[in-house]
């Protein structure tokens, strides 16, 4: 055990993401005033960092709309902080976008539990990885995202060689260079934003970064499937008042139509933004609108290019 504490606390010390910094030891000292802005000055390096990656980011992208238009997933695996935001972006797609609850899905070492309590040992394992994605099903249409600051937590590293074993497209996202995670994946993307203000605090700005990568990934792929018109958020789901008052906003928007001819067409279209954009704007009828939006694989443009053909 003695041997293995001691190869785990040699690599920690290699680690960008766990720097000591000697500058900030008397941190806890300081007004409050100045902790704050020294944690928004490091907050602040973090879009630079992701900048850095993005040509790795985007080529991430495109191969997941690619498989996701084929009827693939989008899966996201982490432990700790890393799986958190992984579910918390998963979680947010289908309010903003309409998609179903098992396109777009995030996995947590440990389980649902561990959202809110840390389960000992359960990023250590690989199998646990391979056994969570077997579990899903997993085809070669998918899309698996390990997620890990250090880019060495074997739960991510196995959901990663498990998923490109079986022919499925693979991301590592880490906040270390050269990490075993990234090269385990088909598109590795390394966002290295430094050391910690508290050291080895990860879910500062790495966590942060993280996030950053994540909508990147989550909204773009969608926007590349058609699930926005323009800067619109066309398949939005109006699943309370205020969504209610956005969808009605987005068609207003996206058409110029007075208030009674959108209340109208939304009604007709059972509530679907995208449905009744394209009716008011083709000035079709709600049926010929599902018809076309089927046609064109969910593609607004599209199906209003469709009208002149």
């Amino acid at each position: 055990m003695s041997a293995t504490y001691s190869e785990l606390r040699a690599q920690l010390a290699t680690l960008t993401t766990e720097a000591f910094r000697p500058e900030l030891a008397e941190i806890d000292q300081l007004p409050t005033a100045e902790i704050a802005a020294l944690m928004n000055g490091e907050d602040a390096t973090v879009p630079a960092a992701v900048a850095r990656q993005l040509p790795a980011i985007a080529a991430a992208i495109d191969a997941t709309a690619e498989r996701m238009a084929r009827g693939g997933r989008l899966i996201y695996l982490g432990a700790g902080t890393a799986g958190r935001l992984g579910v918390l972006d998963a979680s947010e797609c289908p309010p903003t976008f309409n998609t179903d609850p098992t396109q777009v899905v995030g996995l947590i070492a440990g389980g649902p539990s561990a959202m809110v309590k840390a389960v000992e040992g359960a990023e250590d394992s690989k199998e646990l990885a391979a056994e969570d994605l077997t579990a899903l099903g997993l085809t070669a249409d998918d899309t698996v995202v390990g997620i890990s600051a250090s880019g060495r937590t074997p739960y991510a590293i196995g959901a990663v060689e498990h998923a490109r074993a079986h022919g499925a497209l693979t991301i590592g996202l880490s906040c270390n260079a050269d990490s075993a995670l990234a090269a385990a994946a088909e598109h590795g993307i390394e966002v290295v934003p430094g050391p910690e203000l508290l050291t080895g605090s990860t879910r500062l700005k790495a966590g942060t970064a993280q996030k950053l990568v994540l909508n990147m990934i989550s909204t773009i792929t969608m926007i590349r499937l058609g699930k926005t018109y323009g800067n619109l958020m066309v398949d939005v789901r109006a699943s309370n008042e205020k969504l209610q008052a956005r969808s009605r906003r987005i068609v207003a928007l996206a058409t110029g139509a007075p208030d009674e001819q959108i209340e109208t067409a939304l009604a007709a279209a059972d509530g679907e933004v995208k449905n009744a954009i394209l009716m008011i704007l083709a000035d079709i009828d709600a049926p010929t609108a599902a018809e076309r939006l089927t046609d064109s694989q969910g593609h607004l443009r599209a199906a209003l290019h469709a009208k002149t053909d």
